[in-house]
């Protein structure tokens, strides 16, 4: 379970004070699927962060997992990173001189994973989201749907707890948007806790939970599924 309690994000220049985050407190349940909305600049990307251990608070309790992480080291969230957490951008962020078996590859090479173990997850995570037949290719040889499955891939085959989404369907058509809701929607099933910032309200309705901000505040939450 992620539980934040009073979390304040305030960044600092010489000149300006800009509180991103106001002193948010909400729960997300261990294989829960929240949506987080609202306008551009309401602090969705820094809640986000602050969810995957990016970013930490300036003020507030962050309870990841059941692990008090406020005081952690740099080092010790990294593993955290590393082992529980999955993230799929809306910019794919894929490797341009790995193919695509090895852009999935490189989340496993940081867990250490043998060779032989390795090679079965990512034929298993490609084949899940019907990439298996470009395992060899590049990420520029495939179109931006084609990509977004590849993200979606890398995300899954580490088995995360969690996995956070920031506008996975932004760039992609409507079928591609689709397809990747269902990758998501199926994380869900096989107990992964899902977070997703999204702008799309027909993307939300997949979620069980949508929480809405505003200046770095939430301002409404609308359970959606049971």
């Amino acid at each position: 379970m992620l539980k934040l309690t009073k979390i304040c994000k305030t960044y600092r220049t010489s000149e300006v004070e800009t509180r991103a985050l106001n002193e948010i407190s909400l729960e997300i349940g261990a294989g829960e699927f929240v949506a987080v909305m609202g306008p551009s600049g309401c602090g969705k990307s820094t809640l986000l962060n602050v969810l995957g251990l990016l970013d930490s608070p300036t003020s507030g309790t962050f309870e990841f997992f059941g692990e008090q992480v406020a005081q952690y080291s740099e080092a010790r969230l990294t593993g955290l990173r590393r082992d529980r957490i999955g993230f799929v951008f809306q910019s794919f962020n894929l490797i341009d001189d790995l193919s695509v078996a090895e852009n999935v590859e490189v989340a496993l090479l940081y867990r250490r994973v043998p060779a032989g173990e390795r090679r079965r997850r990512v034929a298993r995570a490609l084949e899940q989201v019907g990439m298996g037949h470009r395992a060899k290719h590049r990420p520029q040889q495939l179109s931006g749907g084609q990509q977004q499955r590849v993200a979606v891939a890398r995300a899954l085959v580490s088995e995360p707890q969690l996995i956070l989404a920031d506008e996975p369907t932004g760039n992609l058509d409507t079928a591609n948007g689709e397809a990747v809701m269902g990758m998501l929607t199926d994380a869900v099933q096989a107990g992964m806790t899902v977070v997703m910032v999204t702008h799309s309200l027909d993307h939300a309705t997949a979620a069980q939970r949508t929480i809405k901000l505003l200046d770095g505040r939430v301002v409404s939450e609308t359970l959606l599924a049971a």
